[in-house]
């Protein structure tokens, strides 16, 4: 019985686009869906957070705006308590706020009916969510990633100082070189698991959708009404998830180089110390 089931269902059951498609070429460069997508929502999602700013005011209004600055506020407190020194933090919050708003809108846009099967070119879909495609989560982790390594070498004051902190000893010594190589190696598969986070979380939720979606048959939207708000939250946390994964990779580059800063070795002390005649030295 169940095997006949399971025939019957992979022989007529819901199509799930996971890779890209093309759409068009522009000079020999492919369009995909999930890019097209992409700018659409990037259009969008500036055209809405423009409309907000220009809205906002001192007196807190309701509806849609009060939402919008809860979620600044509450991603402004995150940046800024997750370093040492609050001014540090302060300068990035402009960026870490537009990352946390642009995933989040990406992910919910990219559950609108008009997405997926609800508009073809040809035999694929014409739109796609940016954030379900591995493309579009590698780009976004990858520039993310490079803005937190500049940062991070900006504020150590320099990339010696700034790779020091992933030694925890004399890097002469055997054991703290190799810890030290493997912490590097770490950093740097930060981009690989930032990617796969969102694009798994995101391509599996709309697996589940296209498959209740399916099963359904005319009542498609009850049966995936529930993965569909599961999505929605499901959404918000890889936002959240994404964007403090980010601030702290900053802040323990930036605040493991300072506090290296400030330790007082014994190398770092005069071999000599001057007084003149007419000082006072308390002992």
């Amino acid at each position: 019985m169940i095997p006949r089931l399971i025939n019957l269902f992979a022989a007529s059951g819901p199509t799930v686009h996971i890779a890209p498609g093309t759409v068009w070429q522009i000079g020999g460069i492919s369009i995909t869906n999930s890019i097209l997508y992409g700018w659409i929502c990037i259009i969008g999602i500036s055209a809405f957070l423009i409309w907000v700013a220009r809205h906002i005011t001192v007196k807190p209004k309701r509806g849609v705006i009060q939402y919008v600055e809860v979620a600044v506020s509450f991603i402004t407190d995150l940046v800024e308590s997750a370093f040492d020194d609050d001014k540090i933090g302060r300068k990035y919050v402009p960026y870490f706020v537009t990352l946390f708003f642009f995933i989040l809108l990406n992910n919910w846009l990219g559950l609108l009916p008009i997405v997926g099967e609800g508009f073809k070119s040809g035999s694929l879909p014409l739109l796609r969510p940016f954030t379900g495609d591995l493309d579009g989560t590698l780009a976004l982790g990858l520039v993310t990633m490079l803005l937190v390594y500049a940062a991070s070498i900006r504020e150590s004051g320099g990339p010696v100082r700034y790779f020091k902190h992933f030694f925890v000893g004399n890097p002469l010594n055997p054991i703290y070189l190799l810890v030290g190589i493997l912490e590097i190696f770490t950093d740097l598969t930060r981009v690989i698991s930032l990617s796969l986070r969102l694009f798994l979380n995101v391509a599996i939720g709309e697996i589940l959708i296209a498959v209740f979606s399916y099963l359904g048959h005319i009542a498609a939207p009850l049966t995936a009404l529930p993965f569909t708000l599961l999505e929605i939250a499901v959404g918000a946390l890889q936002a959240y998830i994404f964007t403090i994964l980010a601030v702290m990779y900053l802040a323990i580059a930036v605040n493991g180089a300072n506090a290296h800063s400030d330790d007082l070795t014994e190398d770092d002390l005069p071999e000599t110390i001057e007084v003149t005649p007419g000082e006072a030295v308390s002992g």
